[in-house]
């Protein structure tokens, strides 16, 4: 009778057991994998590092020497804030750097669309740029919210080609700084949300990023606009944050970097894409070496190292540090260094003349 009587018991604890793992959520599932391969974690980029695609929004008043500390700790030797913004903002965050850190922060002004549609605007943008410029900015940050949100005076979506923001490039030419600009989000966002859909994760607990044709335009026809603007004004060069949404197609990515030779392009946000074809990628990133800037975008000092590793070793299947974004594995692409020292610093020394370049000798 006791046999049964824990027989009974083993059977219902096993079966509550297995049927508690039947009700795990996919969001909850994370297993951790069972190969056993060298592993090379890098903390520590090889070679400095200008970090061209970061977000700080009070550096006026923020204290930089928290950001130093962590920006030692990874080898980032210049970090380009580009979100400086105009006017005030941008000569409160230069004089905090002037007196703390001169020669470790960069900073990108940013355009105000409103008002777009009045007489006068783009001749008044284009003057308030010159004007940031004068006062310490190196570049232009566009944010996705052109084609995305941004509206003219009458309620009508800008296009990002939209020719009364022509003097606006127009300055940057003249000016000789770059436009990094962020042109629409992954293509999925826009796909239908099914099984299908390699960002159902992300959209499922993010779902204000969810889009359509009419919300507010087709993916492609925001992205044809980016290429219209980059066909358009040659003289310009353009950074295209995220590889401009093409990192999971380096064929057509290929096509666009032959057909703008004014066009590089940034990393950031998109290791993921690069981590799971790392042959290919190593392909595009040795052909296209002179033209591919590091960038991380969001500040979370502790994600780097994913980067460096993914740019630096050989190592397969390691994980990703955020599952929504890429619930697959990471391998290495191994890049030669040559070609890491021009993603690391030497492409961005190229278009950005007011980097200290004392900082990267004999490194």
């Amino acid at each position: 009778m006791q046999r049964i009587f824990w027989t009974l018991a083993f059977s219902f604890l096993f079966c509550s057991d297995f049927a508690g793992a039947q009700e795990l959520s996919f969001e909850a599932y994370n297993p951790e994998s069972t190969l056993v391969v060298p592993e090379n974690p890098v903390t520590r980029a090889k070679f400095p590092v200008v970090d061209i695609h970061s977000h700080h929004y009070n550096m006026p008043e923020q204290d930089l020497s928290a950001l130093i500390a962590a920006m030692d700790s990874l080898n980032l030797a210049v970090l380009v804030n580009l979100s400086g913004g105009s006017g005030a903002k941008i000569q409160g965050a230069m004089a905090n750097i002037q007196k703390n850190y001169p020669n470790r922060f960069l900073l990108f002004a940013n355009v105000d669309f409103n008002g777009v549609g009045e007489p006068g605007w783009g001749s008044r943008a284009a003057a308030q740029l010159r004007e940031d410029v004068a006062n310490g900015a190196v570049g232009l940050k566009i944010f996705k919210s052109l084609g995305l949100r941004n509206k003219d005076v009458k309620g009508n979506r800008i296009a990002v080609d939209d020719p009364r923001l022509d003097p606006v490039w127009e300055m940057c030419a003249t000016l000789g700084i770059p436009v990094l600009i962020h042109s629409a989000d992954p293509r999925s966002f826009w796909d239908p949300m099914d099984e299908k859909n390699e960002r159902w994760l992300e959209l499922k607990t993010r779902p204000r990023r969810k889009r359509s044709d009419t919300d507010p335009a087709a993916w492609q026809q925001i992205i044809d606009e980016q290429h219209n603007l980059f066909r358009k004004h040659s003289g310009t060069i353009f950074i295209n944050a995220h590889m401009g949404w093409y990192a999971n197609n380096l064929d057509k990515l290929s096509e666009l970097m032959e057909e703008f030779p004014n066009m590089y392009v940034g990393i950031g946000a998109i290791i993921a894409e690069l981590g799971r074809q790392p042959r290919r990628a190593r392909a595009f990133f040795i052909r296209y070496q002179d033209r591919i800037l590091f960038g991380k975008d969001s500040w979370q000092p502790s994600e780097f190292p994913t980067y460096f590793r993914v740019l630096e070793t050989a190592d397969e299947y390691f994980p990703y540090h955020k599952k929504y974004h890429a619930f697959w594995a990471m391998y290495g692409m191994d890049l030669p260094d040559d070609v890491l020292r021009k993603v690391y610093y030497q492409n961005a020394l190229k278009i950005l003349p007011k980097l200290d370049a004392s900082l990267f000798e004999n490194k």
